[in-house]
């Protein structure tokens, strides 16, 4: 056994620890993560508008590969700062953890609030530029090869580069992705359009002003409506109950609180939480708030009206809410987020916030607009009566889950705990076949679908529950669908979606998604649904560094390899180009994998099974607007939508020939 002491514990100081490992810090070194950047920067300026103190902000996509944000803010502090004894400006930029939002002092209401943002955006590029406007004077720092300094302090303090009006402010931010960390370092100018039209909505009267230099392109969004106008614009291709979009705002102590919602003939509902401009996708405590208030409400309103007699039960909370499109938006002085992905408010102050203010001023708006109170009361009393259909449909299902688990072609797993168990989906039974021998049988369950699955976002959900792939996945689950899930019955950890790196793959991937996403929300939010990520390449080389084997043996079937070669398991074309530039390898070949099946059991268990060593992707949910947009573009049976957003993202696909 080696020896383990001190000596092995490797201290990564500043902003190492962000490069050696960017994914814990931004979720991915792909184009989401590229994107993310920009996010943390403009973060920054935001915040100094919920502050009060920015009405304008600039964003340049630059012809030098480049992104430059510039606000008209307070401008970073450039003083020296009282215990680092270095410019204020230095330490925001380069120390993990340092920022004006930890107190209340700067900021009263922040979406930034870990101070990580702007020194990770430091970390992973090979030039930052910030420029400070204070006082008429301009202030410049420059840091290079992931934050590193490279300005001289005079007396301590930051270089004056030149002079602005006594009265001019702000902060101007210019960086470029460092392309040793990131897959891609193009950035999509569709990505951050988007976005952008998206912080508008949230930001009432904000200006931001994008530019891009490349396309020679400039576009100005303000939103003098805010939430009203996202409501509309997520409605924009839909039939809607009414024509305008309910608005409420109001304060209870020191919550301010904005609603906006309309009703729409689909059959889903789409509730959009914000909290100071932060998509809590996983909703929390001002989602229960608001469907708490709108229960209540709309079921005293039907009683009143006689569309609810005495002998009726309450409309549930999902007859009410079937079509409904909203958008909560709260600022919150002390918002408890779950975790540094902020994907759950849990605050018990916003659920009382949201409900009061609702409830006290809807009622005044539906009082003066009783036609719009009866479309909404018909369609709740529409969507009881459908829901007492499929309740019948579910049951019957529900009944044969015993005998449909039975039937299917599940390779259970002999554990019986579900913290331990995992179920892999994968397609066909060829490939189900060689999972099942490769896997772990205490922990690991196998589900082959036949086929790939119903497209349940063009299908009742009487027709989806007939489906025998899906009702085969319901009983693998164990947790029920609909009214009737419940995520504690889940038997597995996880559950893990293999496929093969082609077409047919990413389609049968795309409909379980949908499916999730759709029937069962919860596995999502709750982190219980994973892609596995199987090698496209196996390389055979030798390294003139790494020390010859001594007992290399022959795999079976095969003649001795040299001593010299080592074998190298690769999981996409940027990582294949990194380990051809190394010039210490010598590549002897190179095997692209089309299929699991082409890989032996020991080679699946070693890439892809093996909790040790394989890659897992986690799927996650960032923004629930993007989300809802993308799964109606692409599986609905509306050609138009769909054949734009093809037509748009055909320029950043890449090829596999």
């Amino acid at each position: 056994m080696s020896e383990y002491s001190g000596k092995d514990i490797v201290i990564l100081e500043g902003l190492e620890a962000v490069r050696k490992r960017p994914g814990m810090y931004i979720g991915s070194t792909g184009s989401r993560g590229l994107h993310h950047l920009i996010w943390e920067i403009l973060d920054n300026s935001i915040d100094e508008h919920l502050a009060g103190f920015c009405d304008e902000i600039h964003i340049t996509m630059q012809k030098d590969g480049g992104i430059c944000i510039e606000d008209n803010g307070r401008g970073v502090p450039v003083d020296l700062h009282p215990t680092k004894k270095i410019p204020t400006v230095r330490v925001v930029y380069t120390i993990l953890h340092a920022g004006g939002k930890f107190g209340n002092s700067a900021y009263k209401v922040s979406g930034g609030l870990h101070g990580v943002g702007s020194s990770v955006v430091n970390a992973l590029s090979t030039k930052m530029i910030v420029e400070v406007r204070h006082n008429g004077c301009i202030y410049q720092d420059i840091y290079e090869n992931g934050g590193k300094p490279a300005v001289s302090l005079e007396n301590g303090m930051l270089p004056v580069i030149g002079k602005c009006a006594k009265s001019a402010s702000g902060t101007k931010v210019t960086f470029y992705p460092d392309p040793e960390i990131f897959e891609t370092i193009h950035f999509k100018p569709e990505v951050i359009k988007k976005k952008l039209k998206e912080i508008a909505f949230l930001n009432k009267n904000l200006k931001l002003i994008f530019k891009n230099e490349i396309d020679d392109e400039e576009i100005v969004y303000l939103e003098e409506f805010g939430i009203q106008s996202f409501v509309r614009y997520i409605n924009r291709d839909a039939v809607v109950l009414h024509e305008d979009p309910i608005y409420i705002e109001g304060k209870s102590g020191d919550i301010e609180v904005e609603i906006a919602f309309q009703y729409t003939t689909n059959f889903s509902e789409q509730i959009n939480p914000y909290c100071n401009r932060i998509n809590v996708v996983d909703g929390g405590t001002l989602v229960t708030g608001f469907k708490t208030g709108l229960t209540r409400v709309m079921n005293q309103y039907a009683r009143e009206l006689g569309i609810l007699k005495e002998k009726d039960e309450n409309f549930d909370g999902k007859d009410i809410r079937n079509g409904l499109v909203a958008i909560i938006s709260i600022k919150h002085p002390d918002p408890q987020f779950e975790g540094q992905t902020k994907t759950k408010l849990g605050n018990t102050d916003a659920k009382t916030a949201v409900e009061d203010v609702f409830t006290t001023q809807v009622q005044r708006y539906l009082d003066k607009n009783v036609e719009v109170l009866k479309k909404i009361l018909d369609n709740s009393l529409k969507s009881y009566n459908a829901r007492k259909a499929s309740d019948k449909a579910r049951t019957a299902v529900l009944k044969q889950l015993n005998d449909i688990d039975s039937k299917s072609k599940l390779a259970a797993c002999t554990s019986k705990k579900p913290e331990e168990c995992e179920v892999y989906i994968v397609e066909g039974d060829s490939a189900g076949g060689t999972v099942k021998t490769a896997r772990n049988r205490k922990t690991q369950a196998v589900l082959p679908l036949r086929g790939k699955i119903l497209n349940v976002e063009k299908a009742s959900l009487e027709k989806i529950l007939q489906n025998n792939e899906i009702k085969s996945m319901i009983a693998s689950f164990g947790c029920g669908i609909g009214d009737d899930f419940d995520i504690k019955k889940l038997r597995y950890d996880k559950i893990i979606i293999l496929t093969d790196a082609d077409v047919d793959g990413a389609h049968i991937s795309t409909l379980l998604l949908t499916f999730f996403y759709r029937f069962m929300p919860e596995l999502i939010y709750e982190g219980k649904v994973y892609r596995g990520l199987p090698p496209l390449y196996k390389v055979d080389y030798e390294n003139k560094k790494l020390p010859v084997k001594d007992n290399d043996k022959a795999e079976k079937g095969k003649k001795s390899r040299s001593k010299k070669m080592h074998s190298e398991y690769i999981f996409n074309d940027f990582e294949l180009e990194k380990f051809r530039k190394n010039k210490d390898n010598k590549i002897l070949s190179i095997q692209r994998y089309k299929g699991l099946g082409e890989m032996d059991a020991s080679q699946l268990w070693e890439t892809t099974l093996d909790p040790e060593t394989r890659i897992l992707a986690q799927i996650s949910i960032s923004d629930t607007v993007e989300a809802d947009d993308v799964t109606t573009t692409l599986m609905s049976s509306s050609v138009p939508p769909r054949r734009q957003f093809i037509m748009e993202e055909a320029k950043y696909a890449t090829l596999d020939v």
